[in-house]
């Protein structure tokens, strides 16, 4: 506890490689919740011991064939209600896992504990210049409240420059 500040949490874990189970990396992180009424994200230090498996050539291939569909990328449901990703889709996902690790961070707080459940949509937004732009409905589920909620992000992302969520916004419930 800090006084007049916040709880302060740290940690010791194993981060495993998502596209290599085999390989994993020692993490330590200092967490810092603020207190107050406004919302305010956590504080996240970090450091690795080691670094993950090196994913540029994947990236390049996923890169070059959405620049070169004819028309833009539109998907539904990632995974399927039996858990299957096809292949084509698994980059896809995975740049959505990579967001919504954003909107998490952004919105958590020590009472909340997120996952990323599912795609709901995607739709690829026709840009001008070098970056994929991605819209997505997904799913989070709060799994505290065990509640699913549908949140938007904005999405853009290169192979050289990395994943950025340019908007986000929790959306209302769908009966």
């Amino acid at each position: 506890d800090i006084d007049d500040v916040g709880h302060k949490y740290h940690l010791e874990l194993v981060l495993e490689d998502v596209l290599d189970k085999d390989s994993t990396v020692n993490c330590t992180a200092e967490v810092l919740y603020h207190l107050g009424n406004k919302p305010i994200a956590p504080d996240v230090h970090f450091t690795l011991d080691g670094e993950l498996k090196d994913t540029d050539e994947a990236d390049k291939r996923f890169y070059n064939r959405v620049k070169s569909l004819e028309k833009e990328l539109v998907a539904e449901n990632i995974p399927d209600s039996h858990g299957n990703v096809s292949p084509e889709m698994e980059p896809i996902r995975l740049l959505a896992w990579a967001a919504s690790g954003y909107v998490i961070w952004q919105n958590s707080t020590e009472d909340t504990k997120f996952q990323f459940a599912q795609i709901k949509h995607v739709k690829q937004v026709k840009r001008s210049d070098d970056y994929l732009e991605f819209d997505y409905l997904i799913l989070l589920h709060e799994m505290v409240s065990q509640e699913i909620i549908p949140w938007q992000m904005t999405v853009l992302w290169h192979p050289q420059h990395g994943v950025q969520v340019t908007g986000d916004s929790r959306q209302p419930q769908h009966a």
